[in-house]
């Protein structure tokens, strides 16, 4: 096969594993690729969009994949470029997200040579990739993408000259069949043991409805997909510091739960009985005793007396009016006013990605639980939690999911400019409604939080741990043609958030960090006298 066949192939084998958007870098190995995907376009066989970053268009493309759940795919050309991919197929591989990241090379007979822009890309992404084909045929493409209902996996195409098409707009045949869903075996719970269920990330639905037939207390992440109805518990990090807590003696696990080290040191407990169902990703196992493991759905037997459930929220009740009271009597904007504004402004059916460290942890002890029905997804990178690329994993999740009421990226300031990349998008190009709410106390607060921030590493924290940058973000997004609010209290916050104008925006709100880990610390011991 010529480049230009080999390259119709590799976009029918996407085509046929139901990809409907491909994010594009430009490069001239890669130009087969281009031309196809191009006529693929024309012929409304997928949405093409074009980024100058490869790291950009592969978060990009994570985030089409995780808001649409289809698979989406990166596409690349040698050298440097296609080692740019790694971080969010990484992220992609932890959570189980189906990211094709296609890497255009140089013919085989040029490796080992100092051919221009010629390195060793064969199985570039190791075990991160569920899958992955050097390609010379179309069968090699089929055997690529083989793993992608697991994970991402990796298409090294080798594409040899002429690299440019005899012949434009061929017709591509359109696949629009859903793949066929397995029925999921069912596990039954007995009733009885004080049982909790524990949602991490990606969850879904499913641990919202144990919880609700079997009459169990349900501790959710944010982007669970199951922190909603009159189960979920807003403050369970703090109540697993009670005595409340010492009386589980089950846990039910669904999803990945990582966010935080309360929910780590209950399921690492001595004596208590773990059941967990599996869950995506490459590194599926528990860090800890694990009792029972299923792969289906749980089930329960009978409902459990609702009265263990009825003490987790007496306890919730009157942990979060002492939550709010506090937050609303510190005088000056906090990052949980933030995280409480931008939980308010998420209307029904709409999307909310989430930045990691303390955003996303914000969010954990503001989100009030949403009704069951409304259709909300809060979505996060929480396979590796790491803070890359998330303004453009927020910006293709608001692409893969179009209909949405309305987007929202809530990231603090280091996440933000570290990707700041993503908000650099062509005239020409398909732009979202977005609007990024960026809590901005100048560095890394977390750590504040952490063993890092203790007092006696305060002559050195700031130049290991809080990074201040002192950047003007008006300017820089300026620059970026995006709009942009900087609010200081709460009032100006919630009218930046209630008066969204159309497009990408930013609005930022300025926060302390210097009081972050007091402030903390007095919320830590809201639950003492429970």
């Amino acid at each position: 096969m010529n480049a230009t066949e080999l390259a119709r192939a590799v976009v029918d084998g996407l085509l046929s594993a139901g990809v409907r958007q491909v994010v594009l870098a430009p490069g001239s190995r890669n130009a087969p690729l281009s031309f196809a995907l191009h006529d693929a376009a024309t012929a409304g066989a997928l949405i093409l969009h074009s980024r100058i970053d490869e790291r950009t268009a592969a978060f990009l493309a994570l985030g089409i994949a995780k808001s649409s759940r289809r698979p989406a795919a990166v596409v690349t050309t040698s050298g440097t470029a296609a080692a740019n991919l790694h971080p969010a197929v990484m992220e992609a591989a932890h959570a189980g997200v189906p990211l094709v990241a296609v890497t255009a090379d140089r013919p085989a007979r040029l490796r080992g040579t100092i051919a221009n822009q010629t390195a060793d890309q064969v199985g570039l992404f190791g075990t991160a990739a569920v899958t992955a084909a050097d390609v010379v045929s179309r069968a090699d493409v089929l055997e690529g993408l083989d793993g992608l209902s697991r994970g991402p996996v990796h298409l090294n195409v080798q594409l040899d000259d002429p690299l440019v098409p005899t012949d434009h707009g061929r017709p591509v045949v359109r696949d629009l069949d859903d793949p066929e869903r397995e029925t999921a075996d069912e596990l039954l719970l007995d009733a009885g043991p004080a049982t909790v269920v524990v949602a991490g990330d990606d969850a879904g639905p499913a641990a919202r409805v144990l919880a609700e037939v079997a009459q169990w207390p349900l501790l959710a992440e944010p982007s669970s997909g199951a922190r909603n109805g009159t189960h979920a518990i807003r403050t369970y990090r703090l109540l697993l510091g009670t005595a409340l807590a010492d009386r589980i003696e089950r846990v039910v696990v669904v999803g990945a739960p990582t966010l935080s080290r309360p929910v780590q040191r209950l399921l690492a407990r001595d004596g208590l009985e773990v059941v967990v169902n599996r869950p995506r990703g490459v590194w599926a196992d528990r860090p800890h005793p694990v009792s029972y493991e299923h792969d289906g759905v749980f089930a329960v037997s009978a409902p459990d007396d609702p009265a263990w459930l009825d003490e987790w929220r007496s306890a919730d009740r009157v942990l979060s009016d002492r939550l709010d009271r506090l937050v609303a009597d510190e005088p000056e904007l906090t990052p949980y006013d933030v995280a409480a504004a931008v939980n308010a402004a998420l209307p029904a059916g709409g999307l909310l990605h989430v930045g990691a460290s303390n955003p996303i942890r914000d969010l954990d002890l503001m989100a009030k639980p949403y009704p069951v029905g409304q259709h909300r997804l809060v979505i996060a990178n929480r396979g590796l939690a790491g803070i890359d690329g998330t303004l453009s994993t927020a910006i293709g999740a608001a692409l893969g999911r179009p209909r949405t009421t309305r987007a929202l990226a809530y990231v603090g300031d280091v996440t933000f400019l570290h990707d700041l990349t993503g908000l650099v998008i062509g005239p020409d190009e398909q732009r979202p409604d977005l609007t990024i709410v960026v809590a901005n106390d100048d560095g890394g607060s977390i750590f504040a939080t952490l063993e890092q921030g203790a007092p006696e590493h305060r002559g050195l924290f700031d130049k290991l741990f809080g990074t201040p940058h002192g950047l003007d973000l008006a300017t820089l997004c300026s620059g970026l043609r995006v709009p942009h609010w900087r609010v200081q209290d709460r009032a100006e916050l919630e009218h930046a958030l209630a008066n969204p104008n159309g497009g990408i925006e930013v609005v930022e709100a300025v926060v302390r960090r210097d009081n972050r880990r007091a402030l903390d610390e007095r919320i830590r011991g809201l639950a003492d006298a429970l």
